[in-house]
């Protein structure tokens, strides 16, 4: 007899998932416009969702409540957590459909510069500050080498949503020194999550230069592929939607390249977001596309799962154990070296790379938000028992603080930028995507 196929989602859960989404969403929208309103980024707001419903503040308030809402088992978590991953993705997507390649190409060495000094010196500062701490803020079992190494991975990445969000609420996605935020950010990502694997592999199975070699063959095979076979692939599937006047057809092919480049770099243990990226720099830069056929897809994510998606991710914060005096004082301690690490780090590169001090402010800033990614990497630690509440907790709270901070010291500092040409032109261009064709609905 043919096996059963599985059941659906029962009603109780899915009623709990449906309630979840509109109260995470209305509040995203409300705490997001009310940002606004004071000149922050809908982002901060957005961000905020999470704190406010989570056991930050909620559990401790009306603990009954919290936990219809949210039940403490982990289904029903995750059905949360895969509703906001399709934001994350879109979100990078989208940013990656934003990118000028041409100035891609031609200030590659500049972006590298900025990582790699962004990268090298809050590493070193986070390894440094592992090899002090005390062992309670070890998970059990856990060697000091694995922890320190652990702590500076946590400390060097960036986060490209949050980075990519606040560049569009900000509406400085066309500046130049935006679009090297983004790419340097894309390259910080790829070696956090390359570090990430090494010391899961530490953490579990023991290190091994076999799979090291592999995460870094699978990088170059990713460029290689997108460089040789993806762009003209992309250009050419993207003929047969733009031949129909429904664009419709544009948007599903966008999503269908989106999910199937993030479920390639998935498999082969990178973060699915990385994947996104890549798929949305290729078709932005296929000639096929048609910028205002995105805009439907565009407005959706921007509007609804974007602002869903950072909702969700603060929901696993729990900010009252910073009551703690020594718990407090560690979290300051490190998130001092976090945000002092990656900001000289960003504006040495950039300066070292002939960048003026404007710019390389605004670098030091963009660079500085670590947000959700973060938070992914603090879960991951919790996950394999390299770290325990307190440091889970600390962590956190440098996501919270440096995604807080980026966008007043950058808003402030692209003031004192010089607006060129070249940046008026790219904007032009970008407003494209935002345009609805006529006769199209949204």
């Amino acid at each position: 007899m043919p096996d059963t196929p599985p059941p659906p989602v029962a009603a109780h859960p899915l009623l709990i998932l449906l309630l979840d989404v509109g109260l995470l969403l209305g509040l995203a929208f409300l705490l997001g416009r009310a940002a606004t309103r004071i000149g922050m980024p809908a982002v901060v707001g957005e961000l905020s969702v999470g704190i406010v419903l989570g056991p930050s503040l909620l559990q401790n308030v009306l603990p009954d409540l919290s936990n219809w809402l949210f039940p403490p088992n982990p289904e029903q978590m995750h059905l949360l957590d895969a509703t906001g991953q399709f934001g994350a993705l879109m979100l990078v997507a989208l940013t990656g459909v934003s990118i000028d390649t041409a100035l891609l190409r031609r200030r590659m060495g500049t972006a590298a510069g900025v990582s790699t000094a962004g990268l090298v010196i809050p590493l070193a500062l986070g390894i440094a500050a592992g090899t002090q701490l005390p062992t309670s803020y070890f998970g059990e079992g856990v060697d000091r080498p694995v922890f320190a190494l652990f702590l500076g991975v946590a400390m060097c990445v960036s986060a490209l949503p949050v980075i990519a969000k606040t560049l569009h609420d900000l509406r400085m996605m066309h500046r130049n020194v935006g679009q090297l935020t983004l790419i340097a950010g894309t390259a910080d990502d790829a070696f956090g999550w390359l570090m990430l694997s090494v010391v899961a592999a530490m953490a579990t199975v023991g290190v091994k230069l076999s799979n090291v070699g592999l995460s870094v063959l699978y990088l170059v095979l990713i460029a290689a592929f997108a460089a040789t076979v993806g762009r003209p692939l992309t250009r050419f599937l993207y003929r047969f939607t733009e031949r129909s006047q429904d664009t419709g057809g544009t948007s599903a092919l966008t999503v269908i390249l989106i999910f199937l480049a993030a479920a390639g770099t998935q498999a082969m243990g990178f973060e699915a977001v990385l994947g996104a990226f890549v798929a949305g720099i290729l078709i932005g830069s296929a000639s096929g596309v048609t910028p205002s056929r995105l805009a439907p897809l565009r407005l959706l994510v921007m509007s609804v799962f974007a602002p869903l998606f950072f909702a969700i991710a603060g929901l696993r914060m729990d900010l009252t154990l910073l009551g703690e005096p020594e718990v407090l004082l560690v979290a300051v301690l490190v998130l001092a070296l976090a945000i002092v690490g990656k900001f000289a780090g960003a504006y040495i590169g950039a300066r070292l790379c002939r960048l003026n001090r404007w710019e390389a402010i605004a670098l030091g800033a963009g660079m500085n938000a670590r947000g959700v990614i973060e938070v992914i990497v603090a879960m991951v630690g919790l996950r394999l028992g390299v770290l325990n509440t307190r440091t889970y907790t600390i962590i956190v709270l440098v996501a919270i603080v440096t995604s807080l901070m980026a966008p007043p010291i950058l808003k402030w500092a692209v003031r004192h930028i010089e607006y060129t040409a070249e940046e008026e032109a790219r904007r032009n261009a970008q407003a494209a995507y935002d345009a609805v064709p006529t006769g199209q609905s949204t």
